[in-house]
């Protein structure tokens, strides 16, 4: 697996199937940015946007319904994440926790997503709320310095300092 993070401002995503699992889907790439990411019941729904689309979650759907659908859109370079099918996707989603732009993903590459689950809820017990003002005073810190010509190294030891002299992760 190679880890990755998305803008969704670059990338045009769709998630196709209906139910619970697949409104959750669709709600968890909108909170992450993706405002445009679209949805569709079904795959006749999908077919005629493919081509146009870089990453496609498929969930609930019928084996063969989803299957067929991956196919398409593997032949039309989209990659594919057919949930709770880990040897039919090109990626996976993984277990996150969001704290403004502080975001910590667990993955266990579809071998055991109730054990990224745990590993997430503790993450986000360790991780509160104040991260997200945390990592915006670090940009703004950050930010100045690079706007002073101060190295990356030495910004890098003065984020090191802060946390460490704040407690952050004591």
């Amino acid at each position: 697996m190679i880890p990755i993070a998305l803008d969704p401002r670059c990338t045009r995503l769709a998630v196709v199937g209906t139910g619970e699992r697949a409104a959750r889907r669709l709600a968890a790439l909108r909170a992450a940015g993706a405002d445009e990411a679209q949805g569709f019941p079904d795959a006749p729904a999908c077919e005629p946007l493919l081509s146009t689309l870089h990453a496609l979650w498929i969930v609930d759907l019928a084996p063969d319904a989803a299957r067929g659908l991956a196919e398409r859109a593997r032949a039309a370079r989209v990659l594919v994440n057919v949930e709770d099918s880990p040897a039919s996707c090109d990626f996976h989603s993984m277990a996150q926790v969001r704290r403004g732009d502080l975001l910590l993903t667990v993955s266990t590459a579809g071998a055991a997503p109730g054990l990224a689950r745990v590993i997430r809820a503790h993450l986000g017990a360790r991780f509160g709320e104040e991260w997200g003002e945390r990592v915006a005073l670090v940009r703004r810190l950050r930010d100045g310095w690079r706007d002073a010509g101060v190295a990356p190294s030495e910004t890098a030891r003065r984020i090191e300092a802060l946390a460490t002299e704040r407690g952050w992760l004591a």
